[in-house]
């Protein structure tokens, strides 16, 4: 490894750890005899590019290209927003080189670029990239995987890493967390109205949904989509929030509230209380708390505590986390009343202690937060992970859940709420709920108005999620293809495999008793590719709305087998005995 950058007299250091079957551990570190503002530094190191298809990172998303060295947009991680590991993926989906860090709190800026002069791939790790205040010692460990297995089990692999750390011990999730919610956002927006809501939760509940998240607007009659009336937090629209929540309780629905962390609007009483006490006024939304400082931390706490008393709450969902960032105006020194100099060493000291008093009163208590902020510092504080905002994009919400259930590890990965037009057609509509399927389900339409063919779809396939869910969220998830958007996804547990085809491909069946294939595209047969020896099988096949359309014995010999099951239908082989 080759160190880059000016090192003010610092003791700079990498030295090799471990090796062991593919998998090296280096330690950087970093001293200085004065406390002092460390400059970027950099450690890179080159390989030949063999085998190279792509780069997976959490930032990725839609573009997982190989970039080269003339591209200087680079995965940038932090306390608060993706995770430090980059994975280099070959043709065949097999990991050729993965590298990750152990400080998953202060930013970092990570990449493997293809020189195009050699050939070569360019991997780099750079630190203090960040204005950081001054210090005299840092530490990192590096983690380099070049085993030939499949790209997701060395993503899940760092996620398991990452666990062994101290200060990375993920919280634990509660049954909640894991289950089916309904979320008031894309159908309601800020318009909040407490009778459709109990008709609303009525219905949900009945087809198996368990938890409301009341996201923005309950607590303002403002609807302008804007943050100016956040930070005071007091239930303007629903006055009576207590009561509210005792009757959904009463249906048989948990209920969780939005809260935006970071924003302090210039309409709230908070703003002139806490005047001075930003790391900006400069937002495009609103001004931006200053965790550093020990009462606005007691401020939020106390915020969410009270929330939780006073109106009996069984999750939050706490969002703009990512928002919590060093501004160009943000002085970075401990002095005038703040106790941390490191806006990321802060923030983490917030989510913990929020955390920590949450869970007090109710360990079962259920945390939201959403892509990006889903690294492996925000398991500590957070139990549910919820792909980006994706409204009615199916694909988007298949690579979104995917990419963040790569690396959460048993943190419940939820679907980014699906939602479609009223008059789409319902085979379509499955579209949305099929592709957020390998995370937990999120519902944010209108119910009370949703077409019988739509609610026939929507129970039929919550009841086959609820019914499956281990097998969905904890069972060996196997993701293919991730340049063409994962085309298809696998889980497989106890003999039962789950598959998922999102593009007219040949599936190649795993070996299992049960094989249930989910048809997601626009085509009314599947098509398999059998190596094994001839095989018996039961052969169930049904619609998107749960009626059965075939129910059959069948042999399956070697080669290749076409078989009708409609768009967004299911086919189920079942292995006589």
């Amino acid at each position: 490894m080759t160190i880059l950058g000016e090192t003010q007299g610092a003791k700079v250091d990498v030295k090799l750890v471990s090796q062991k079957d593919g998998i090296y551990d280096y330690t950087f570190s970093w001293k200085h005899e004065n406390a002092t503002t460390p400059s970027p530094l950099t450690l890179r190191w080159r390989m030949p590019s063999i085998n190279v298809k792509g780069v997976w990172t959490s930032a990725s998303l839609h573009e997982k290209r190989q970039q080269y060295d003339w591209e200087l947009e680079h995965l940038q991680s932090r306390v608060s927003v993706d995770a430090p590991v980059v994975c280099v993926f070959g043709h065949d989906d097999t990991n050729v080189v993965t590298l990750a860090c152990s400080d998953a709190i202060n930013k970092m800026e990570m990449n493997a670029l293809l020189r195009e002069e050699d050939n070569h791939l360019y991997c780099h790790l750079s630190f203090f990239t960040e204005r950081y205040p001054e210090i005299k010692t840092y530490s990192a460990t590096i983690r380099v995987d070049t085993r030939n297995h499949h790209f997701s089990t060395a993503l899940q692999d760092v996620s398991k890493w990452w666990e062994t750390f101290e200060a990375l011990t993920p919280s634990p999730v509660p049954a909640l967390a894991r289950a089916p919610l309904y979320s008031t956002w894309y159908q309601f927006h800020q318009s909040l109205d407490v009778e459709i809501l109990y008709e609303e939760c009525r219905i949900a509940r009945e087809i198996g949904y368990e938890l409301i998240i009341l996201d923005d607007g309950w607590q303002t009659m403002d609807e302008n989509r804007g943050y100016d009336y956040c930070g005071d937090w007091e239930p303007e629209r629903i006055r009576d929030m207590a009561g509210f929540v005792a009757n959904l309780h009463q249906i048989g629905m948990k209920v969780g509230l939005w809260f935006s962390v970071p924003f302090c609007g210039v309409h709230s009483k908070a703003y002139q209380r806490f005047k001075g006490k930003f790391l900006t006024e400069n937002h495009r939304w609103a001004p931006v708390f200053d965790p550093r400082y020990p009462e606005v931390r007691a401020y939020l706490i106390n915020t969410y505590v009270n929330a939780l008393r006073n109106y009996d709450l069984d999750a939050f969902k706490l969002d703009f986390i990512d928002d919590f960032q060093v501004y160009p105006e943000t002085v970075l020194t401990k002095e005038n009343g703040r106790d941390y100099a490191n806006v990321n060493a802060a923030v983490d000291r917030l989510m913990t202690d929020v955390m920590k008093a949450l869970r007090a009163i109710k360990p079962n208590i259920a945390i939201e937060f959403r892509q990006k902020y889903i690294g492996p510092t925000l398991r500590k504080f957070g139990n549910m992970f919820r792909a980006f905002d994706c409204p009615n994009d199916a694909v988007s919400n298949r690579i979104r859940v995917t990419d963040v259930k790569l690396l959460c590890g048993n943190t419940a990965v939820h679907s980014d709420p699906q939602t479609w037009h009223s008059n789409e057609k319902v085979e379509l509509a499955a579209f949305q709920v099929l592709n957020g399927f390998w995370g937990v389900p999120q519902m944010s339409v209108h119910l009370r108005h949703a077409s019988e063919e739509h609610l026939n779809m929507i129970k039929f396939y919550t009841a086959y999620w609820k019914k499956h869910a281990s097998i969905l969220l904890d069972g060996q998830f196997t993701p293919s293809n991730p340049l063409a958007n994962y085309s298809q996804l696998t889980s497989s547990k106890d003999g039962h495999a789950i598959i998922g085809i999102f593009d007219d491909k040949v599936i190649h069946l795993p070996e299992a008793d049960t094989i249930d294939i989910l048809n997601v595209q626009i085509a009314d047969y599947v098509i398999i590719r059998y190596l094994g020896a001839a095989k018996s099988y039961q052969l169930s096949v049904w619609d998107c709305q749960g009626n059965s359309l075939q129910n059959k014995s069948i042999q399956l010999t070697q080669g290749i087998h076409e078989i009708s099951v409609p768009t967004s239908g299911m086919l189920r082989l079942q292995a006589s005995t």
